[in-house]
């Protein structure tokens, strides 16, 4: 099987008990690429203390009545910004990752929203979380994640902080009968 049919694009990576490294315990990571360069993607359940108003307002846009909480996409290029939403538009850049979703970097994406006329559902994170090539297969061989199909609804409808409990409950995952060593029978 060639990565290509291994992608994890568009799936949900659930940080697992034994992931080691604290910065992404309890994280929910929703992956927008995964190829041979490498792998990308937005930690969706940890809301920075700003809203998208507030973004909108330190780059001088309208929009500061817009409440939406802003995400800690990962520690990656923590300046950046990168918008989830759905449906499509035409933006100055953007990336297709289902034909359902996209995800968008430029500042047209946000005047829009601003301005009441950008996408009806969107996630707005600062900053990435990425891999090198095969840096994360190694962390799935270590059981250091979970991985589970991409519930989009998730992404806009279920509050932050539920997101992590929610993708667990969907797996029909019990977390503590999760062992990191596997026993022989």
């Amino acid at each position: 099987m060639t990565i290509a049919d291994d992608s994890l694009r568009n799936r949900l990576l659930v940080a697992s008990p034994y992931l080691e490294d604290p910065g992404f315990h309890g994280t929910v990571i929703f992956m927008c690429e995964h190829n041979s360069d490498g792998a990308m993607g937005l930690v969706i359940n940890r809301p920075l203390d700003i809203s998208v108003g507030e973004v909108l307002e330190q780059l001088d846009l309208d929009g500061e009545e817009v409440n939406q909480p802003v995400y800690a996409g990962g520690p990656v290029q923590p300046e950046r910004g990168f918008v989830l939403h759905r449906p499509f538009g035409e933006w100055q850049s953007s990336m297709a990752i289902t034909d359902q979703l996209t995800m968008t970097t430029s500042r047209d994406i946000l005047e829009a929203i601003g301005c009441g006329e950008g996408p009806s559902e969107f996630l707005m994170a600062l900053g990435y979380s990425g891999w090198s090539p095969g840096q994360l297969e190694e962390e799935l061989n270590t059981s250091s994640w979970l991985v589970c199909p991409a519930n989009h609804d998730l992404l806009f409808r279920v509050e932050s902080e539920q997101r992590y409990a929610e993708v667990i409950r969907a797996m029909g995952i019990d977390l503590n009968q999760l062992t990191d060593t596997v026993g022989h029978a």
